[in-house]
């Protein structure tokens, strides 16, 4: 790979840097992309700013969610694509911080596809490859359409976790650390590279007899899960604290997404109809170079696996497959089948730059192979660019959502939803702290109008007098002065981390309907403490990954050393041999 970063290097790479800067145009000419997931990216990298401008390094809570009242996103969400952006943000303008997001996976991208590439086909073909990852269609979809930024970053990771389980130099330890990268970088991307490993080793082993990828996938897997458990363990623990199966109401189940399904949803099936003549598109075009490639009956150690897998995808792409979506363990969690194009594009690329010939091209050859790529960048592009590309309203623009994380606030994510919550009932604009006189009174009935505006029932007030010490992300401080017993209604979802004292002594926790953290206080003055703590199963969570952190770099000091000796060992023998 260091040959890519010298100047010769750089010169070769002029066709892909051609192929980035056409991809970042219609962003750079037109603005941002609001696509579906847009928002939701863009509000967590400013949730972790503000947390990092207030001395929290690691983020759990998001304020801005339900309309100030938060939901735990920081626990569930993978942290890789949100401390990218986060560290983006307060580097340089919000407005650039989007599309320099972009330029930095499509180099991810293209650096790791052709690392990969270049271990079975020749430079120039590798660099084929990976040019052609960066421009195929659904990648270019996720960008415009979607905004799927996580998933989109999560594209960095499948080629090396391809290179690194099937190559024949030992690579457990490289394998170990791509898998914890894309478990901490997109949920679905990690389980679809889970089961994506396991097809590819399962069958390169069979196929060559190479028992060893099995016991190296085995290694790798165990090593890397341990290495994601900070975010693992919480995740997985703490479903039990949300609403986690909202992810997979009506509209997100895989029945729902077929391809070319009806749902009778209008944007549901517009997306759905995208995706699905994109899936054709890319079956076609995969089938195509998967029979060039056969025909040069070389690298089976790359073709076997890869062609078991594309026929896997293209069968989980329709009705007939749905069986095995109900049955495999968290595939029902991907939502949409066509996720799964992700890993199709990768191999559309691999197969194409395959099929080409091995011997060393000709300056015409490359000029003509260029021009190929070139032209069909520009027609994906144009096609992506008039099709996908979603227009940015006045709620949608990055100075809008500046505008609205800081007041009033935003929807929140129904799946992070503290269990046995109606997020619906929040009321917008609410005092950070309320006194009633009923745990459950100044509430709103969420199927009369979901999210009104705050209109104080005074009957159920107290006149009491509040006055905020401290209102931060994780930690808020207020006295009290209450003429009655009455109780504290703060404008913070009620969760089990939250940890809530009065007059120094722990509170009992009343429900409310809406979810917002509700407690008794006496009359009087009253001192109200409520922090955010690391419960046991985050500890645990980072207990196990610093114990595996130190067994990786173990394995590696060892390797290291053993490399070393050997290198030693022929230098002695070469020196013996010139004697």
């Amino acid at each position: 790979m260091h040959k890519f970063w010298t100047t010769r290097g750089w010169q070769q790479n002029a066709l892909f840097l051609a192929c980035i800067i056409m991809i970042l145009a219609p962003l750079i000419l037109r603005g941002n992309s609001c696509g579906q997931d847009f928002d939701f990216h863009f509000e967590s990298w400013m949730g972790v700013v503000q947390h990092w401008d207030q001395g929290v390094f690691c983020p759990h809570w998001l304020d801005s969610a339900n309309y100030g009242a938060g939901e735990p996103r920081f626990v569930f969400y993978p942290p890789l694509s949100w401390l990218l952006g986060a560290i983006l943000g307060i580097n340089m303008p919000w407005t650039w911080t989007p599309t320099v997001f972009i330029a930095v996976c499509l180099f991810g991208m293209e650096a790791a596809c052709y690392k990969m590439a270049r271990e079975w086909m020749p430079d120039q073909n590798a660099r084929i490859a990976a040019c052609l990852y960066v421009i195929n269609p659904y990648i270019l979809f996720v960008i415009y359409e979607r905004g799927a930024l996580a998933e989109f970053l999560a594209a960095v990771w499948l080629p090396l976790l391809v290179l690194y389980a099937l190559r024949r130099k030992s690579s457990v330890l490289q394998l170990a650390l791509i898998i914890a990268a894309i478990w901490l970088t997109n949920a679905p991307a990690a389980v679809m590279g889970s089961y994506t490993l396991a097809v590819i080793v399962v069958v390169a082993a069979i196929a060559e007899r190479r028992w060893t990828l099995i016991v190296r996938a085995a290694a790798g897997m165990a090593l890397g899960l341990g290495l994601a458990t900070v975010y693992l363990i919480p995740a997985i623990y703490e479903q039990r604290w949300v609403e986690i199966t909202r992810a997979i109401g009506p509209g997100l189940r895989i029945q729902d997404s077929f391809l070319f399904e009806h749902t009778g949803m209008a944007y549901h099936d517009l997306v759905l109809r995208a995706a699905s003549s994109i899936a054709v598109s890319l079956l076609f075009a995969t089938a195509v170079a998967a029979i060039l490639y056969w025909r040069k009956r070389k690298q089976q150690t790359l073709r076997n696996p890869l062609l078991i897998l594309a026929a896997l995808i293209t069968f989980l792409l329709f009705p007939a497959s749905r069986i095995i979506w109900d049955i495999t363990p968290e595939l029902r969690f991907l939502q949409f089948p066509w996720r799964w194009l992700l890993f199709l594009g990768l191999i559309f690329a691999t197969f194409t730059a395959g099929s080409l010939g091995d011997s060393f091209p000709t300056r015409r050859t490359k000029i003509l192979r260029a021009a190929a790529v070139l032209a069909l960048a520009t027609v994906l592009i144009s096609i992506a660019w008039r099709h996908y590309w979603q227009f940015c309203d006045d709620q949608d623009n990055i100075h809008a959502q500046i505008a609205t994380a800081q007041q009033p606030g935003f929807e929140g994510t129904d799946e992070y939803t503290p269990r046995d919550a109606d997020n619906g009932a929040i009321q917008q604009n609410l005092a950070p702290v309320r006194i009633l006189s009923t745990p459950d009174g100044d509430a709103v009935d969420s199927s009369i109008d979901e999210n009104p505006d705050w209109q104080p029932n005074e009957k159920d007030l107290l006149p009491a007098i509040v006055q905020i010490k401290r209102w931060q992300v994780e930690h808020m401080t207020a006295e009290v002065q209450s003429p009655q017993p009455g109780y504290a209604v703060l404008r913070v979802m009620d969760y089990p981390a939250w940890q809530v004292y009065v007059n120094s002594k722990p509170a009992p926790r009343q429900h409310r309907d809406d979810g917002l953290l509700a407690f008794p206080i006496p009359s009087g003055t009253s001192t109200i403490d409520v922090r955010y703590i690391a419960t046991p199963d985050v500890w645990a969570g980072r207990a196990v990954s610093l114990v595996s952190l130190l067994i990786w770099i173990a394995l590696w000091l060892a390797q290291a050393a053993k490399t070393r000796r050997q290198n030693g060992y022929h230098k002695a023998n070469a020196s013996r041999t010139s004697d």
